[in-house]
């Protein structure tokens, strides 16, 4: 999807990203989709144009799916796709900045590099940057909305470019799983562990580690207690809150985000919350159920806070 508005320069995304489509169209935020597959039928990972209560069901009827045992597969992005979105842009004589999914969970930021690559032989005059979110989700499109909310400022691209890759190290992605034979299906947890876990109720806290891999930072025993974790770990470590987005993700779990707003906003204030279904390519992989939350804060891999003094100076808030 390639919005007509004429820009100094356009902005892109992979459909993980999992921006509404509200505010893909408030922030004139480009989308490439990821396809998945499920019992064999094409589901798209964004369709422009769906109001919330629209994605929301879309959401439901997925995790549905995959409650129901239906055999989903995902799909990357590759070289030649970006090229076919990338080069119009280019052809019109602007740049274009690509905020891509987490370089050591997927290869899509690679397929782009390629394509970037080639595509700068064509047009040497034209700026191709790309940032490796080094996360997924709305720790993504969080990033990608601060780069339009720049954009409208009149920043140039190559330093919007280097002031969101500097800020992915410091965006947080927490979340907790209901399930945990989906982290177990995809190797991320043994078999027998997720076992024993489901039946003790063990619920895990994981996170987005500093290069970029899921980890886990915590365990939990019951589904309120992960919720409540996870608003601690927001509201202990999140750095100037008023001036920040916080995304949440939910797999299905509509009450349950609800609930962890409520929490959050009763404690710091926040700027905004975008509160959406998961991004179905990630969301896959961590099962019906997860909550996920991204923001900008202290020590990503939440192993105590490190209090830094210096993430208080960093480009962004001066920007933001």
């Amino acid at each position: 999807m390639i919005r007509k508005e004429t820009a100094m320069f356009e902005i892109f995304v992979d459909s993980a990203a999992n921006i509404p489509a509200v505010y893909v169209e408030k922030y004139k935020i480009n989308v490439i989709p990821f396809m998945n597959l499920v019992d064999g039928k094409e589901v798209p990972g964004f369709e422009s144009g769906l109001s919330p209560e629209e994605e929301r069901a879309k959401g439901k009827a997925y995790y549905d799916a995959i409650r129901a045992g239906a055999k989903v597969q995902t799909s990357l992005v590759n070289s030649g796709e970006f090229r076919e979105h990338f080069e119009p842009v280019l052809a019109q004589g602007k740049d274009l900045l690509y905020i891509s999914l987490s370089a050591n969970i997927s290869g899509t930021f690679n397929a782009a590099r390629i394509a970037a690559e080639d595509l700068r032989e064509d047009y040497p005059d034209r700026k191709i940057c790309l940032v490796d979110s080094m996360n997924a989700s709305l720790a993504q499109g969080i990033l990608a909305i601060y780069a339009s909310e720049f954009r409208e400022k009149g920043l140039e691209v190559s330093l919007i470019a280097d002031v969101l890759q500097e800020t992915a190290h410091s965006m947080n992605g927490i979340f907790t799983v209901d399930d945990l034979k989906y982290l177990a299906n995809t190797g991320r947890l043994h078999k027998g562990t997720a076992m024993v876990g489901n039946l003790l109720k063990v619920k895990p806290l994981l996170c987005g580690s500093k290069d970029g891999f899921i980890v886990q930072c915590g365990l939990k025993r019951g589904r309120k207690a992960a919720l409540n974790a996870l608003i601690d770990l927001v509201c202990e470590n999140i750095v100037e809150s008023e001036k920040q987005i916080i995304g949440i993700a939910h797999a299905d779990a509509y009450e349950d985000s609800l609930y962890v707003v409520k929490g959050i906003t009763e404690r710091v204030r926040v700027r905004d919350f975008i509160n959406t279904s998961y991004d179905f390519c990630t969301g896959s992989h961590v099962g019906p159920d997860t909550i996920a939350l991204f923001f900008i804060g202290y020590d990503r891999e939440q192993q105590g806070r490190l209090v830094n003094e210096a993430l208080k100076e960093k480009r962004i808030f001066s920007l933001l």
